[in-house]
């Protein structure tokens, strides 16, 4: 989610955006039936269930009953080490592997990073399959306040002194609240989302050309960093940066903003022990990003005035609902954008041209039948581009993350045992491992685009889990999962819909960046039917 700026030249769009039609307005206005392979930006939250009065009672297992294997060591140096094994000497992945061959489990006891001195408790239950991960979802049984980043929390001097939604509980009053004004910011955007993203991806494409034109390549990031930004005020807030005193900078600004919250689990490429000591020892200090958060609020405070309206009236102030607007847009949703949009041009450039030609022959006849419109209708009639979305979803999950702390005593399962849990001990799940779990999805190292066509690949979806819960389950102010589920899934599918209309084929080349992979593209080629 570090990010850098990007100057767009004046650009010339090639066809005008238009508004969507009145089916696309009444689709995104009606709530449909639950069909797997769809996506809608959300409008308002789901009416929840009455939370029960009293805590659900536990099933007795059929699995035998394991002791939690693993032990946290020595206090700082066991944790210190921990560290350097899981950024430097082995890896995260390695990290997590290497313990689970160690203990013939994927449930263990470990350290997990930053340590000492930032969190003050490192010891967790880390979870590591497709079967006990989903516990985390769940808050009958554990408690998600201030765990958002893990076992540390930045200090809320980068947030304007408040915890914002993404550390609160449902438990907590201001939740469901702060929740409701995420829903209904997405509701007021519904008649903008399609056009301004093929006006923002418009310029990037250009841009790209461009850069192929004269220099041979084109670092899709940095690009792309500025058109996820220009999309996200323009539909969310009908505002152009451009236009505003921010100007080009937001990416900037929110890239040395986001650094300070999460460079205790970033590598930057310094020498080793240098690194340990800047950025995973202690926390930098906010006033380095004082300004530069200061121009992000003042461009939300003045784009936002409706939204800040209805956080008033549903009893939040306007300098809360504020930063949670910046923080929801910028952190959760452009840094979502960011991470996602590199990783998918990433698994389908390396699928290669076969992919390419289905996707663009799928997503150009569909358009064609439509009369030439996209809708979201007629990406419902895309299921090969709906399966590479939800592919990438699975396969490089853009939250990799998850903590919960046990509201009580719990046994957790495995595929093969059974775990005896303590009430408060940190839970921590590795996404990545979960839904590549090879007892839940075949061939699950692989990237298999078509996976989730069909029938059978339709029943999958509840094991895609990016968005703090199964795919299959909506966000609610009742739960933590992701307000933006849909809106994610939506801008994903946009993309290729807009690529692939465009271009038959692409490549690139892939390095690495202390967030998402870093894409450079070296070819485009126009599309030719």
């Amino acid at each position: 989610m570090a990010t850098s700026s990007l100057a767009f030249p004046s650009l010339q769009v090639q066809f005008p955006s238009q508004r969507p039609s009145n089916s696309t307005a009444k689709s995104f206005n009606r709530r449909l039936n639950f069909r797997p392979i769809t996506a809608s930006v959300s409008e308002k939250p789901p009416v929840p269930p009455p939370a029960p009065a009293a805590q659900p009672v536990q099933p007795p297992t059929n699995l035998p009953i394991r002791k939690i294997p693993g032990d946290y060591g020595l206090p700082l140096i066991s944790p210190w080490k921990d560290r350097l094994d899981y950024f430097y000497n082995q890896g995260r992945d390695e990290y997590f592997k290497s313990r689970i061959q160690k203990y013939q489990s994927t449930i263990f006891k470990a350290n997990m990073p930053p340590g000492p001195f930032i969190s003050k408790n490192p010891n967790v239950v880390v979870l590591l399959d497709g079967k006990s991960f989903p516990t985390l979802f769940d808050v009958s049984k554990v408690e998600k306040k201030d765990l958002f980043t893990g076992t540390y929390m930045p200090s809320t001097e980068l947030t304007g002194g408040y915890r914002v939604l993404s550390y609160l509980d449902p438990s907590e009053p201001s939740h469901a609240k702060l929740k409701q004004i995420m829903f209904f910011l997405l509701k007021s955007s519904r008649d903008r989302v399609i056009p301004e993203f093929h006006t923002s991806y418009t310029e990037l494409f250009e841009y790209l050309e461009n850069e192929l034109a004269t220099k041979g390549k084109a670092s899709f990031g940095e690009a792309n960093d500025q058109a996820a930004f220009n999309f996200l005020a323009r539909s969310l807030y009908g505002t152009n940066p451009s236009e505003t005193k921010l100007g080009l900078d937001g990416p900037k600004l929110i890239g040395k903003w986001v650094l300070l919250q999460l460079s205790p689990l970033l590598i930057l490429g310094l020498p080793k022990l240098l690194e340990d000591l800047l950025i995973h020892t202690f926390p930098l200090p906010p006033f380095l990003v004082k300004k530069d958060y200061q121009r992000l609020y003042d461009f939300f405070y003045e784009s936002s005035t409706f939204a800040l309206d209805e956080a008033e009236r549903v009893g939040v102030s306007r300098d809360e609902a504020c930063h949670n607007l910046l923080f929801a847009t910028c952190f959760n949703s452009f840094g979502g954008m960011k991470f996602l949009f590199p990783n998918m041009l990433k698994w389908i450039g390396r699928a290669g041209v076969k992919l390419h030609t289905q996707l663009a022959q799928e997503i150009r006849s569909a358009i064609r039948s439509n009369g030439g419109k996209v809708t979201m209708a007629a990406m419902e009639k895309m299921p090969l581009m709906k399966s590479v979305v939800y592919e990438s979803l699975r396969i490089e999950p853009p939250v990799a993350s998850q903590y919960g702390r046990a509201k009580r005593d719990l046994i957790i399962e495995s595929h093969d045992a059974a775990f005896k849990v303590k009430e408060g001990q940190m839970l921590f799940g590795y996404q990545p491992f979960a839904t590549k779990d090879p007892k839940i999805f075949d061939r699950s190292e692989e990237f298999v685009a078509d996976r989730f066509v069909g029938e059978e690949g339709e029943r999958l979806l509840k094991h895609v889990l990016w968005s703090n819960g199964p795919e299959t389950e909506q966000p609610s102010i009742n739960n933590k999962q992701c307000v933006g589920k849909d809106f994610v899934v939506f801008a994903s599918r946009l993309l290729l819909v807009e690529l692939f209309l465009r271009y038959d084929s692409f490549a690139i080349e892939v390095g690495s960046s202390p967030i998402g992979a870093k894409v450079t593209v070296t070819s485009l080629k126009m599309a030719s039917f």
